[in-house]
């Protein structure tokens, strides 16, 4: 188990924790970007009120309800839909990151799940995500594709995971990639070598943004 994880059971047993759910909905795709890149899946992510890159889900309260009756909760407020989440969905249970606490989230546990589902789910869930979900426009400022493909010139997975993201959702995200083989563990370590290089460029770019502050 990797440092920081817990099994469900050590996770539900801390009383003075509180306790957050997340889920990472995807499917299959044979879409083809411009024709000739396969999309191959679909994953849903959104941009989160503190501009912020997260999965859908939030806190919920263990000796109230489930784990996985407060996410449904949680989705149907950001996403506008009902979705049943089960046990069997479940992937992982771990502290939150010392590098992303606060005095306010020092004791939060995090429980991810993922679920596969068809194409037309994932379309029905953005639609209502912008129609119907309480949240739209407020916590949550719209849904996101994560692109898992790469472009010959690096775009694509290499520069959305340059972008800033909220806990431990990159680390949710790099390790659902893998364990449910979405890309091969060749196509992730191009991508986060490529990454790299794009946080430094976009770093000298902050700096000479910043002068024009000053």
């Amino acid at each position: 188990m990797a440092s920081g994880q817990l099994s469900r059971a050590e996770a539900l047993a801390c009383s003075d924790c509180m306790h957050a759910c997340h889920v990472m909905l995807y499917s299959d795709t044979n879409a083809q970007l411009f024709g000739r890149t396969p999309i191959r899946h679909i994953i849903l992510m959104q941009m989160r009120f503190d501009g912020l890159l997260g999965f859908p889900g939030g806190l919920v309260k263990p000796t109230e309800e489930t784990l996985e009756a407060g996410l449904s909760r949680e989705f149907l407020e950001e996403m506008g839909v009902d979705l049943p989440v089960s046990v069997e969905d479940h992937v992982e249970s771990s502290h939150v990151p010392a590098s992303s606490t606060s005095s306010s989230t020092s004791h939060l546990i995090t429980h991810f799940y993922v679920k596969k589902v068809d194409e037309k789910q994932i379309m029905e869930v953005e639609k209502a995500a912008a129609s119907a979900a309480v949240d739209h426009g407020q916590e949550v400022l719209g849904l996101v594709r994560v692109p898992i493909y790469t472009m010959k010139d690096g775009g694509g997975l290499a520069a959305f995971l340059s972008h800033s993201f909220i806990g431990n959702a990159r680390f949710q995200l790099v390790n659902s990639l893998l364990r449910f083989n979405l890309v091969t563990p060749e196509e992730l370590h191009k991508a986060h070598t490529h990454s790299l290089r794009i946080c430094s460029n976009t770093a000298k770019d902050l700096k000479a943004a910043l002068i024009l502050t000053e």
